[in-house]
């Protein structure tokens, strides 16, 4: 049986867990790239660990790891094959104290096959969620909403 969103404010700070993040992104979506690597605009081709169901389209949502190519950006960059974590959405999400979230965009950041970010710095706002379950793109953000 579910608890209701009351009981669930007692969770401790941190967890990379939340109530119910809506999936707001399909494959074949676009996103903005929010790093320094000189890619400008990504495109979503695979969601890694998605299990889904016949015919269904993988979905992916704050803090998931994509597998994206490059559209748009810098020559030696484009049409690359890369990994991604996604930092923000407009599709809005509900957390655990029951308060909705939405971005302006749909972004991600560049990463490694480890998870750390390939650029320096993360241009605009970073979801908490995201923040949480990726510890060096959280230290590289400027603003954790």
């Amino acid at each position: 049986m579910a608890k209701p969103l009351g009981a669930m404010k007692n969770l401790p700070l941190g967890k990379a867990t939340t109530a119910k993040i809506t999936k707001g992104l399909t494959t074949g979506g676009k996103l903005i790239c929010a790093d320094n690597t000189g890619a400008k605009e990504l495109e979503i081709i695979a969601v890694r660990g998605y299990k889904g169901i016949r015919n269904r389209m993988p979905k992916a949502g704050i803090g998931d790891l994509v597998i994206i190519t490059v559209k748009k950006g810098k020559p030696e960059i484009r049409h690359q094959v890369l990994p991604a974590v996604i930092v923000r959405q407009r599709m809005p999400y509900t957390r655990y104290d029951g308060s909705k979230i939405k971005f302006e965009d749909n972004a991600a950041v560049i990463v490694t096959e480890e998870g750390l970010p390939k650029g320096t710095e993360i241009k605009g706002a970073v979801a908490r969620e995201a923040a949480d379950k990726w510890n060096k793109i959280g230290s590289l953000s400027g603003i954790v909403i």
